[in-house]
């Protein structure tokens, strides 16, 4: 029987999300908390994976040769694996993800990253249906403000928080950085 390894999936730390023209912003301790959990587990020797977008919408700051697409400093650097996607889900990237993780025997994820609301949702939803243990550290994520079809400001807050509902116990455990480093020891 497999043993249950625990991988950390940092998915879209990218320069691009710096631009202004993504708006207003929650979290600003989401990148001192991905370092966190990026230095336990590159400290500890533990799964990581590194997840970038490569977006193919002309002008995206995400795009391929673009300052943006490059991965930020403190997330940059070894990685187990490194998975570049040009969709919501790491799932649906390049090279396999899945079979990378049936591959290592590793069935428990922790997920964290940017945007909260989608390419860290959308992976955890995929990673709650195909079988893991999905933990999604919500204070190592950021998202922005966005505007609803009726034309009002959904804060980024609330995005976070709506994400965080749809996913605690149906997908996922909605974690803390601090829950999933005591969970290490």
């Amino acid at each position: 029987m497999a043993t249950p390894r625990s991988a950390l999936i940092v998915i879209d730390v990218q320069a691009g999300f710096d631009d202004p023209r993504w708006g207003r912003r929650n979290n600003p301790d989401a990148e001192a908390n991905i370092a966190r959990l990026v230095g336990t587990w590159r400290g500890s020797h533990l799964p990581l994976v590194l997840v970038r977008h490569d977006s193919q919408r002309p002008g995206s700051p995400l795009a391929p040769g673009q300052p943006g697409n490059a991965l930020r400093g403190f997330v940059d650097g070894p990685a187990d694996l490194f998975v570049t996607k040009s969709v919501n889900s790491a799932f649906y990237g390049e090279p396999d993800l899945e079979l990378w993780l049936e591959s290592q025997e590793i069935d428990d994820l922790v997920i964290c990253g940017v945007q909260t609301n989608f390419c860290c949702e959308t992976t955890a939803r995929m990673a709650g249906n195909l079988g893991y243990r999905v933990r999604f550290a919500l204070d190592a994520t950021h998202t922005f403000d966005r505007v609803a079809p009726d034309g009002t400001t959904i804060p980024a807050e609330e995005l976070a928080r709506v994400t965080a509902t749809n996913l605690h116990g149906e997908f996922a455990d909605v974690v803390s950085t601090a829950e999933v480093l005591a969970s290490l020891d």
